[in-house]
């Protein structure tokens, strides 16, 4: 069993340890996956391109009729605690900010029920990037039929397929699996996936079945600074 961290969580308002959290069993959260997240990374105790994920977290959310619970503000505020409380705890200057929003806590029924309050958890953890190795000799992967759902869109929590997915990869000693749907790429269990061919930067069409990273727009800037061509396109 592995030890749950004793660091700093919010969830519906309050501070707390992450060990000391808990939620309803009737949280639509955990009865059907019914909700969203975000990953913010933090490099150098700096949030990477926030408005942009705050503008992802809000497009998830309107897609699933979920009304924004906070703030930009709100949730800069509550990133900065978490993150500068896990820098004083453990020194990491890299990390995750995790924040996940359900519908809330309501009888068991699929309709979505009006006039709930969200369920927010957010937590913040230490980065893990690749090593020198792994950035000069890459890493294996393996292939899979993308058998998702067909709103890859949504950032949704709902993710078994994603996580049957990863497990393809891992049961094989590889990074990840990288998924395709009716033969053209889609992306990877928990990545998007770039390929480069004579010399441009390719990626899939944006579509429901693809989760538009931050990235995407972040690679385009880079590409047009540099003189790198860039083009999103069916891949085979």
């Amino acid at each position: 069993m592995q030890a749950i961290p004793d660091t700093l969580c919010y969830l519906n308002g309050a501070y707390s340890s992450l060990r000391d959290a808990k939620v309803s069993v009737l949280d639509r959260g955990f009865i059907f996956g019914d909700g969203v997240y975000e990953v913010v990374p933090v490099y150098g105790l700096k949030l990477f391109r926030f408005d942009e994920h705050m503008a992802r977290l809000n497009r998830s959310l309107g897609k699933l009729r979920i009304a924004s619970p906070h703030t930009s503000d709100q949730w800069i505020e509550r990133c900065r605690k978490l993150m500068h409380a896990l820098a004083e705890q453990t020194g990491a200057q890299d990390q995750l900010v995790y924040i996940q929003v359900t519908r809330g806590v309501a009888p068991r029924d699929h309709v979505m029920p009006r006039d709930i309050t969200p369920t927010v958890f957010m937590m913040s953890s230490v980065m893990k990037p690749p090593g020198p190795e792994q950035r000069h000799a890459g890493v294996a992967c393996v292939t899979a039929r993308d058998f998702r759902w067909e709103r890859g869109d949504i950032k949704s929590i709902s993710l078994l397929g994603n996580v049957m997915a990863r497990q393809l990869s891992a049961d094989h000693g590889a990074a990840e699996t990288i998924l395709f749907r009716d033969g053209f790429l889609t992306e990877a269990a928990a990545c998007n996936v770039w390929v480069i061919h004579e010399g441009a930067v390719l990626g899939p069409p944006k579509s429901e079945h693809v989760l538009e990273g931050i990235r995407y727009e972040l690679i385009r800037e880079l590409c047009e600074e540099t003189g790198i061509a860039f083009n999103l396109r069916p891949i085979a």
